[in-house]
């Protein structure tokens, strides 16, 4: 269930942000980068904050029921999200996905914890870990090829592929239940957690790292929240489609006549580090603390970010993706062990539940940030635009409302360039890859504000 469900949700979310933005002319959506941003922000945001409340459902009403509730929920949201195209009706659709993925989340967890032996935990929740990952490389492999024939086909594979879930429901065995919360009411159970939540926040300790963490998830979103676009906007991907035919036929796709990688393609590098080599990461940095741990990791995303911003050459964002996917292997499996060492003996399960909070932030405070900073830092078209009104080509009333990407090609005449020369023309009086200096900076700024907490208030223990 676990692997259908990421497959379809990760098949979806690769390709988000191009979808949003891209011309209507070219497929897309044609929405601007802010509507884009808090768009994600918000639904991505909710979708991390509502599991604690989804699990207090699972426990009253039975897994099996609101499972089964669940996958309505997803597939009745990414049937709507394919077939809408205005801003509202969009937003409403994405939002019924982030709903039902959040009442999906808390159940199989516990039913992983539910049905491990004592002794298998670990092995339990490494398979969980793998499984999520391997959904994660195959739903944007399939989404990409499915693009290019149309978008509703991508909206399609997912109300597919959830649907599966159906037919596994069937041999869904329910763990066994705690009778206590079962017969409680869930008033009892919602005052129950609120009482909690006011339980966890006095401890400062907890609170700081978790308001800390926020810095690294808003980094590492960017991953999906950004780079998708920008990839399309700025990077040759065409250095690496020619590099190999083998390549070429795997990943890659013709656009115009041109042979190019999807943007979906090269994040997907991410999740296939991270199947081949977490475990070998995992047992080198297993007698380093787990704060310390945490915190190369996030040096080492920031890195990645960073290089992301160096060239429009397409090898060095494949790169940047690699150097990521370690940092990640390092830092994130290790927050919740660290969580768990922080945390009283008798308190341990209470705080794990908290453990969202951080990606919840992140995806929050990252998803504003990048329709924001994008559009100021960023925006190819936004460029294109103010170019033509600075040369006196166009006024500011004659653009709008134009296709961004009719508008490109207008352009191309107007400015005697070929589609490269104005790429590569914008790219160098607007310097576009600004933008990953200033998340690869959230992480560093993240890195020393960790490194403070570790060394002032844990003193190193």
């Amino acid at each position: 269930m676990e692997l259908f469900e990421r497959w379809a949700y990760y098949g979806m979310f690769a390709v988000l942000s191009v979808y949003l933005t891209d011309p209507v002319s070219e497929g897309g959506l044609g929405f601007s980068q802010e509507q884009r941003g808090l768009m994600q922000a918000i639904v991505t945001g909710i979708l991390y904050l509502l599991p604690i409340l989804g699990g207090a459902i699972a426990d009253k009403f039975g897994y099996r029921k609101v499972l089964l509730s669940a996958f309505v929920t997803l597939a009745a949201g990414y049937y709507f999200m394919g077939q809408f195209n205005g801003y509202g009706a969009v937003f409403s659709s994405f939002l019924i996905i982030a709903v039902g993925a959040a009442i999906f989340k808390p159940i199989i967890v516990a039913t992983v914890s539910k049905t491990s032996a004592k002794g298998t935990d670990t092995i339990g929740f490494g398979i969980f870990y793998m499984i999520v990952n391997i959904g994660g490389f195959i739903g944007p492999f399939i989404a990409s090829k499915l693009r290019d024939i149309s978008w509703s086909y991508v909206f399609i594979m997912c109300v597919i592929v959830i649907s599966v879930n159906f037919l596994l429901l069937y041999f869904y065995k329910e763990p066994k239940k705690n009778n206590d919360r079962v017969t409680e009411p869930l008033s009892k159970s919602i005052k129950q957690i609120l009482k909690n939540t006011t339980i966890v926040f006095k401890d400062l300790k907890f609170v700081l790292f978790i308001i800390i963490m926020v810095g690294f998830w808003t980094m590492y979103m960017q991953i999906f929240f950004t780079l998708p676009v920008y990839i399309t906007q700025w990077i040759d991907t065409s250095v690496i489609y020619n590099s190999s035919d083998w390549l070429a036929h795997v990943i890659g796709a013709e656009v115009n006549g041109k042979g190019i990688i999807r943007p979906e393609m090269m994040q997907n590098l991410a999740a296939f580090t991270i199947i081949i080599f977490q475990v070998m990461v995992s047992a080198l940095v297993m007698k380093v603390r787990p704060i310390m741990s945490i915190s190369f990791g996030i040096a080492v995303v920031a890195l990645g970010i960073g290089q992301i911003g160096f060239q429009v050459n397409g090898w060095y964002v494949i790169m940047g993706i690699i150097i990521i996917a370690f940092g990640e292997m390092a830092s994130s499996p290790r927050i919740q062990e660290y969580i768990g060492r922080i945390a009283p003996k008798d308190k341990v399960a209470l705080y794990m539940g908290y453990s969202f909070l951080p990606l919840a932030g992140g995806n929050i405070l990252g998803g504003l940030l990048s329709g924001n900073l994008y559009a100021s830092f960023s925006d190819k078209y936004l460029f294109l635009k103010d170019t033509l009104v600075n040369k006196g080509l166009a006024t500011i009333e004659s653009l709008n409302g134009v296709d961004n990407a009719i508008l490109f090609k207008q352009s191309l005449g107007l400015m005697n360039m070929s589609e490269s020369e104005l790429t590569n023309y914008l790219y160098c009086t607007y310097h576009p890859g600004n933008i990953w200096y200033i998340f690869g900076g959230i992480g560093i700024l993240t890195f020393i504000l960790l490194f403070t907490y570790d060394r002032i208030l844990l003193k190193s223990k």
